[in-house]
């Protein structure tokens, strides 16, 4: 059978073409925002998969999408300003609101549950970790970065260009340094996984992790595989 993609597709553009992609990815924890820049066929191999069987599943995916002449937003063709004011209303504002609410749960089930379960001790160590750098990426974002891309945007000059693509490259080792806590708090809670003595508050907290972790991968995919590459290409 002939695929519409291949392993020697990078996975971040895989998912540039196919947003639905990244359900798929989700699904067998393939790591598509900071590690979005390599080729498929290594993440199948890492993850121990055959590679027909994921080829087949994004297949299905881009099938789906055809049929249904999907009308998702095709962030490969937006502005940059559009692309800025779509991460920070969407994923800057859902951090913004669920950060907090997360601090006083993952303290909450410490306390509570701490005794029973040690690895709860480093959850809210990861996710307090997590949560400061998240918050200084956010200004940093918002105060440096995003005004010098919308700066270039009106006033194509190489000087702004030049400091944008600079604290660009900032952005992306802090995004890799989050997706390496995800992960880690993924393991650790074997795959969000509430015990048999978890109570609500437990399987709040774990569901809002999960949630955290889509959303920022989704956020993450945006910038590494999408705004920050097309910034790239104008130097050149």
């Amino acid at each position: 059978m002939k695929y519409i993609f291949s392993g020697n597709d990078k996975i971040g553009d895989i998912v540039v073409r196919l947003p639905k992609a990244s359900e798929v990815f989700k699904t067998l924890q393939i790591d598509f925002c900071c590690g979005g820049n390599r080729p498929l066929i290594e993440a199948i191999k890492e993850q121990g998969l055959d590679e027909n069987t994921v080829l087949s599943k994004l297949q299905g995916a881009y099938n789906e999408i055809k049929d249904l002449k999907s009308g998702e937003i095709d962030f490969a063709q937006r502005s940059f300003s559009d692309l800025i004011d779509h991460v920070v209303n969407t994923h800057h504002a859902y951090l913004n609101q669920e950060l907090p609410k997360l601090s006083e749960l993952t303290k909450k089930i410490y306390r509570v549950h701490g005794e029973g379960h040690n690895e709860l001790a480093t959850v809210y160590k990861l996710f307090h970790t997590l949560k400061m750098e998240l918050e200084e990426h956010l200004m940093k974002e918002e105060e440096i970065v995003f005004p010098l891309i919308k700066e270039y945007e009106e006033n194509a000059t190489l000087e702004t260009l030049e400091k944008a693509l600079k604290t660009i490259k900032e952005l992306e080792s802090e995004h890799e340094g989050a997706g390496d806590i995800l992960k880690e708090l993924r393991k650790i809670t074997n795959n969000y996984e509430v015990p048999e003595d978890g109570c609500q508050s437990y399987t709040l907290t774990f569901k809002g992790l999960e949630l955290l972790e889509s959303d920022i991968f989704q956020h993450i995919h945006l910038e590494n595989n999408i705004m920050f590459p097309r910034l790239e290409a104008l130097r050149k």
